[in-house]
């Protein structure tokens, strides 16, 4: 088992930047990569980066693109995402999720965090 505990949502201004936290515990050893997702009020949850946790290699989706940064603190089995330029669009709910298969993919994302709000007014 897997438990992930996101922090370092908030509210920003349109153009602010925010740096959100999911630290990992239990059985770290077994997660092949993590990512980030997010979901917005009346929308599916997408998914925004992953990170490998092996080599660090790291994949963005269009809608984040740019303005984020994935990156691991393997030592405190912490993924950070940075956020910069925010836009209003971005008001979601952000989840942190860990992969334990062999493959990473975007649907085998099979541990979750509860989640951190970002709000971004203009």
């Amino acid at each position: 088992q897997v438990q992930l505990v996101e922090s370092g949502g908030g509210s920003v201004q349109a153009g602010g930047s925010l740096r959100l936290s999911c630290a990992a515990s239990g059985h770290t050893d077994s997660i092949n990569c993590m990512g980030w997702f997010r979901q917005a009020p009346g929308k599916e949850r997408e998914p925004v980066a992953a990170i490998y946790t092996g080599d660090s290699s790291t994949y963005y989706t269009y809608s984040m693109k740019g303005r984020v940064t994935i990156s691991q603190d393997s030592a405190k089995d912490t993924v950070y995402l940075q956020m910069n330029s925010l836009k209003r669009e971005d008001t979601a709910m952000y989840y942190c999720a860990a992969h334990v298969g062999p493959k990473c993919s975007w649907l085998g994302f099979g541990y979750w965090g509860q989640g951190t709000q970002v709000t971004v007014s203009s």
